[in-house]
């Protein structure tokens, strides 16, 4: 399914307020209960798949964990202009939510990234007279959490809209100048094999309508 910016993928503690939950509405709409296989950020938009039966959800979850056998693409915008394309390789601390003593508290990260393309807004910011943005792919090697958000502010090019790994004046001066805000973080395509006769799936969220909000430019050179 298309998960929206903003929906969380089911009930959590941690947002209390949050009224809007992707497995209830979906189990809701089928009638039958659905499995969630993988997890997107409240923020982000995309491709979020999910089992109808809990054998399925079990063969496809240990694909999901273990990475072998999947490929995740990403879109995003970021602070910047980034290279053409490159290899983060940087280890990242396990959140504090997720600390356990049997648990390695630091855990080996690679994401590949692509320019896209690349623009510029006359939005002073840091003693900058423009702002300089760029659309970038990002292709996931391992699976940690918020593994892309933080790999960009790694970088020095975050992800433009992050409340937690971005600056916080810039989101809100390129929110104003763009007249939406959101986490531009979107889950475009899926590719993993069928669990019972192995063919290739490929599942592709178009990139939300919002997107058409950011001027068209050139391919990066």
């Amino acid at each position: 399914m298309h998960k929206p910016a903003g929906w969380l993928v089911h009930r959590t503690p941690l947002d209390k307020g949050e009224t809007r939950f992707v497995l209830q509405t979906l189990r809701d709409q089928l009638g039958r209960p659905v499995w969630p296989l993988h997890r997107l950020d409240k923020g982000t938009s995309g491709v979020l798949a999910f089992a109808l039966d809990a054998q399925t959800a079990r063969t496809l979850g240990l694909r999901f964990e273990s990475g072998e056998g999947l490929h995740k693409t990403y879109r995003a915008m970021v602070r910047g202009w980034p290279e053409r394309d490159g290899l983060i390789d940087h280890a990242l601390k396990r959140m504090p939510d997720d600390m356990r003593s049997e648990r390695e508290a630091v855990q080996a990260a690679q994401t590949r990234y692509r320019t896209l393309r690349r623009g510029e807004w006359p939005l002073p910011q840091g003693g900058f007279a423009t702002t300089r943005w760029a659309e970038l792919e990002l292709q996931p090697l391992t699976g940690r959490r918020h593994q892309l958000r933080r790999h960009m502010k790694h970088i020095a090019h975050p992800i433009l809209g992050d409340a937690t790994h971005g600056k916080g004046p810039l989101n809100r001066a390129v929110a104003e100048h763009i007249g939406f805000n959101r986490l531009w973080l979107h889950a475009w395509r899926l590719e993993l094999r069928h669990p019972v006769h192995q063919a290739a799936l490929q599942i592709e969220a178009p990139l939300p309508a919002e997107w058409a909000l950011w001027p068209h430019q050139p391919e990066a050179a």
